[in-house]
């Protein structure tokens, strides 16, 4: 057959059939058809309809019709035949081959270093699968929409070499899957450009050798001096450590100055020492024992944070290195959340300044179900910080013992990342060059689309999954593999040795690095000692401080009128709902002291004479703009608002001139990402409030690893003061088992060291006090608040101006009936939240006056003093009572009666009134339900019987 062009040949008449074909998949999905084709069709897509409107579905008749007005424009020049049409289905089939290789030669692509397997058979990316034939391959055709050269045409022998080349080398690239145009050409220019190819001039090469050698001289000089000690190794990983560190040197040059990390165990000594500059002798003295010991927990040495400040082309960049639990990836949604922080501290709105990067292991990331929520925050208002640059440490093995038939439902670990459109480089990591360009490119990406980018560094393990099992015994094939490969660095070395870059350059490196490790020397250059960042924060007012339940945290009456006509006056621009309206104008009238203060009002005061102050406040959670039972409204929706993203005002932004940040944000429906997120937050700002609310408070139930590994324990392990406030709807309304308790006894078992506050507050005064309280004392502890529900419009839950003026937080509310005459009181029932109501109320009934009742509301740590004072009011009194709503082995009951047994005289007993022990949080009978409340109130007030504790 001649050699002819085929760029235009798709213009004659003979096609129509053909056409009207493609047309088809294009109106299904402009996506399927090659770009020439979309383009001309798109331009089709604006030609006005015959009726003179426009019409983007066009008719299928015009698009024929198109192409034969074009024919006949043609025929005298060049006569449309049979073999004019097979070269235009050929041109077709050509961009069908270049379209098959953008989408899928990744999966031909040679990935993996221990090449256990035969590269798979794709027919998609063969000719011949399209009809072309051997004797194609010197045809020449249309080159116009690749990025090969500047020629327009190419023979498809060199088109296929070119697409080879560029996606089924040692770096498969997976972009073809985003919805967006202009990031898929984006892809292809980059990649078509260079054809994969990495351009590494001499001294990037040694450089490279060089933190090859670091990775792997760290690794085997501890395998060799603490033989037997967990260490997580990086050995057949080191490409990772050179990705590393291109990735901070590259983005110090793009205008990075902060990068914080977050990585689970494998590898994370090797980061620390060789990637942030933490002193090799240090690192040895965990190893020895004899680091100080300066926490009352502390961590093992693979769990442990660092920061440093290195040097890069751009200037410094601070590095922070998370610390985090064994749970895998949890440390994740933390890094965003610190992220966040960082970035509205320095008005950094699109993530140029702090850059979050995240340390993945294979069966981990697509695993861990805290991935999947921490991807779906990225691209929101209220959590996205930039774009993400995933690392991926893929040894191919997941946990020791997996199977691989086992290991995951997709094809690749990193798939779940589809879900938000990111590309994926994989790389084969025996190629080092490869995943520094891989590297390059990610991290090109994110700072030019803000958005998520992975590299999926396949290598392998090369000892066991703690250096302390044998892998052999359940994956002999691999280990059989493993043992006969000579190592990454290795192979680096002799292929630079061969380019005549020195035959002993990689045995000297070796030298040079055990050199450093017996001196304990620092193996990153340079390292800046002295450099401060101005956006820094200073903790040291926060640490040290004793516990103390005292604060000031009243407010002048003039201030708090001021502050209250603020957030009350709405302009005239907006139209509230009618609902929402009455609730503006009871606050009005609440701020001028005309009523009671309720809940809502409480709260927002709180917020607003904080922000007022310079403390920033920040809100998540789900519905909490609204608030879950319609009590906050702290968003107005203008019900004129003609676009769903205009119209919404945010009375406590309006507070004063120059106020703090109020922010307040309806997360998605995520728990345990939301939940991890804030806390990172919270670590990196102690001057804001930040808040997360359950929608209801069992919901925390989702988010349990947070709280078990964070925020219960990070002070004691890490050192790490935090003042995350968590509000948890908690109360028996008859909601059932999921809509009743917070699971207040999983935060009493975790209460110790005085490591957070647990309170329940029962009124608007009480909410205010402790909001307040949390920012104007000197040291940070995460703060654990079970919000009531049906109270939140109790008016016996109001509170007058003047408990908001004067007074503060009160731990324990005594008596408050004024005509009970302590003298005569019998029985003390104590009790905490929405029952205290209950009791009253009973105790009406009954005229049981020889009964006083006290709440406790902060349950800890417990307010002995102020208790201790309380039952002593009453000599006479023969038993206390500790009631509660919640189950006898749930609630606060097993914690607490410890507590009140302390502080009891001498002679009386301790009785519990309660539902009875559970397997269920409640029950979810409405007439069940009410037939426990009723008997556990007459308990609190019956004879004591079954179990009691005297003093």
């Amino acid at each position: 057959m001649m050699q002819q062009s085929a760029s235009n040949s798709y213009l004659f008449g003979g096609n129509a059939p053909y056409v009207e074909e493609m047309y088809e998949a294009y109106l299904d999905n402009p996506g399927s058809v090659p770009d020439n084709w979309r383009a001309y069709f798109d331009a089709l897509q604006n030609v006005p309809a015959a009726d003179g409107t426009d019409s983007r579905d066009v008719a299928h008749a015009p698009v024929v019709e198109s192409f034969a007005q074009r024919a006949k424009s043609n025929v005298l020049a060049s006569r449309a035949s049979s073999a004019d049409l097979e070269v235009a289905r050929k041109q077709v089939h050509v961009q069908s081959l270049v379209a098959a290789y953008r989408n899928v030669g990744a999966r031909w692509a040679d990935l993996d270093p221990l090449k256990r397997q035969e590269r798979p058979k794709i027919p998609e990316l063969e000719p011949s699968f399209y009809g072309l034939s051997e004797a194609d391959l010197d045809i020449s055709f249309s080159a116009a929409n690749t990025y090969f050269g500047k020629a327009e045409n190419m023979t498809l022998r060199q088109l296929l070499q070119a697409l080879r080349e560029t996606y089924c080398g040692t770096l498969g690239v997976e972009f073809m899957h985003s919805t967006d145009q202009a990031q898929r050409r984006w892809w292809q220019q980059k990649l078509e450009t260079i054809r994969s190819k990495p351009s590494l001039n001499a001294e990037q090469k040694k450089h490279l050798l060089d933190r090859l050698t670091a990775a792997e001289g760290l690794e085997r000089f501890l395998h060799t001096k603490y033989v037997g000690q967990k260490r997580f190794s990086l050995e057949g990983g080191e490409s990772f450590i050179a990705a590393m560190d291109e990735l901070i040197q590259r983005a110090g040059e793009k205008g990075v100055q902060e990068i914080v990390i977050g990585m689970a165990h494998r590898g994370r000594l090797n980061v620390l020492v060789n990637t942030l500059g933490k002193m090799p002798k240090d690192l040895f003295a965990e190893f020895d024992h004899t680091a100080p010991e300066d926490l009352p927990a502390g961590d093992v040495k693979y769990h442990q944070g660092f920061s440093s400040d290195i040097t890069t082309p751009g200037g410094p960049v601070h590095l922070s290195l998370a610390f985090n639990p064994s749970h895998l990836e949890i440390v994740n949604p933390v890094v965003e959340g610190s992220v966040r922080a960082r970035q509205d501290r320095r008005g950094d709105k699109i993530g140029a300044q702090v850059l979050p990067v995240l340390v993945h292991g294979d069966s981990a990331f697509g695993g861990q179900g805290v991935n999947q929520e921490t991807l779906a925050l990225s691209e929101t208002r209220g959590y996205s910080t930039g774009g993400t640059v995933h690392l991926i440490i893929n040894n191919q093995i997941g946990f020791t013992t997996s199977d691989p038939r086992d290991l995951r439902s997709t094809l690749y670990c990193t798939d779940i990342v589809k879900m938000i459109d990111s590309p994926v480089l994989h790389v084969n990591g025996d190629d080092p060059e490869a995943v520094v360009l891989a590297t390059q490119l990610a991290l090109e990406f994110r700072m030019t689309f803000r958005r998520d980018v992975v590299v999926d560094i396949i290598c392998f393990r090369k000892l066991g999954h703690n250096e302390q099992d044998t892998p052999a015994l359940t994956q002999p094939l691999m280990y059989k593999k493993i043992s006969q490969h000579p190592g990454t660095r290795r192979l680096y070395a002799d292929k630079l040795a061969a380019q005549g870059l020195g035959a002993t350059l990689g045995d000297d490196m070796v030298k040079a690095y055990r050199a450093a490790m017996d001196q304990g020397r620092h193996t990153v250059d340079p390292v800046l000692t002295n450099f401060k960042s101005k956006y820094a924060v200073d903790w040291t007012p926060f640490l040290g401080k004793k516990w103390t339940d005292a604060a000031d945290t009243a407010i002048p009456l003039t201030e708090w009128k001021r502050i209250a006509e603020r957030i009350t006056t709405l302009p005239a621009s907006v139209s509230p709902h009618q609902l929402v309206k009455k609730v503006y104008e009871d606050r009005a009238a609440m701020g001028r002291g005309d009523v009671n203060v309720d809940w809502g009002m409480g709260e927002h005061m709180a917020f607003a004479s904080l922000v007022a102050a310079g403390y920033a406040v920040r809100l998540s959670g789900e519905d909490c703009g609204r608030g879950t039972f319609t009590h906050r409204h702290a968003v107005i929706h203008d019900q004129k608002r003609e676009k769903w993203d205009e119209g919404t005002y945010i009375p406590l932004q309006h507070v004063a001139e120059n106020q703090a940040d109020f922010t307040v944000i309806d997360s998605i429906l995520s728990e345990e990402a939301v939940l991890g997120f804030e806390y990172g937050y919270a670590s990196a700002e102690p001057n804001t409030l930040t808040i997360w609310e359950a929608q209801f408070g069992d919901f925390a139930n989702g988010a349990q690893v947070v709280i078990d590994q964070f925020i219960a324990s990070g002070e004691v392990k890490w050192g790490r003061a935090n003042g995350l406030t968590l509000m948890l709807p908690h109360g028996y309304e008859g909601q059932g088992p999921e809509h009743s308790s917070a699971r207040v006894e999983r935060f009493m078992q975790l209460a110790a060291d005085t490591n957070m506050q647990i309170v329940q507050p029962t009124t608007a005064s009480q909410i205010f006090h402790v909001l307040r309280r949390q920012m104007v004392r000197q040291f940070r502890k995460p703060l654990v608040i079970f919000t009531p529900k049906s109270l939140l419009r109790n008016k016996d839950a109001t509170s007058p101006l003047t408990e908001f003026t004067k007074g503060e937080f009160r731990t324990v509310i005594g008596e408050q009936k004024a005509d009970i005459d302590a003298a005569k009181v019998k029985r003390v029932i104590a009790c905490s939240g929405k029952v205290y109501f209950d009791l009253v109320k009973k105790r009406e009934e009954k005229k049981a006056n020889d009964v006083a009742i006290v709440r406790v509301e902060q349950l800890y740590p417990f307010p002995h003093k102020a208790f201790a004072a309380e039952v002593k009011k009453y000599p006479n009194a023969t038993d206390i009572v500790w009631c509660q709503d919640e189950p006898q082995n749930q609630g606060t009951w097993f914690f607490i009666q410890h507590q009140i047994h302390e502080n009891m005289l001498d002679g009386q007993r301790l009785g519990y009134a309660g539902r009875p022990a559970s397997a269920s949080p409640a029950v979810g009978y409405a007439h069940l339900h009410q037939e426990q409340q009723k008997s556990l109130l007459e308990q609190a007030f019956a004879k004591l019987k079954g179990f009691t504790l005297t003093k």
